[in-house]
């Protein structure tokens, strides 16, 4: 799956994804570690790619302002990690990009919920 990972997304989880086997860029590596949200989003949609954050204020920008590509959105913490990558490596399976890609799907230690954008 082609995936572009926030800054805020850590490192285990970059290694996780890439060894799973999974297309992988961050958005620093595009020159994006300070880009706006928006741009972020838009270079997601630009580059088909899913976008993978810690930063809760995208569910605001694809619900609230309708910018929108696939989002998910891991409440993750270092104590959680690896509860987390089981759970976002069920999501990633479960789904295939085309439904990613028109979702914003909240990922935690406990399960996952997945919402269809409009």
């Amino acid at each position: 799956m082609r995936l572009l990972l926030d800054q805020d997304v850590y490192a285990k989880t970059e290694h996780f994804l890439q060894n799973e086997g999974h297309d992988v860029v961050r958005v620093s590596t595009l020159g994006l570690a300070r880009a706006t949200d928006e741009v972020v989003l838009s270079t997601a949609q630009e580059q088909d790619r899913i976008l993978i954050t810690r930063d809760r204020d995208y569910g605001n920008l694809v619900f609230v302002r309708s910018l929108g590509t696939g989002v998910i959105y891991l409440r993750i913490l270092p104590t959680t990690l690896e509860a987390v990558h089981g759970e976002l490596g069920r999501v990633i399976a479960q789904y295939s990009a085309a439904e990613l890609s028109k979702a914003f799907v909240v990922v935690n230690k406990d399960g996952h919920r997945f919402r269809k954008l409009a």
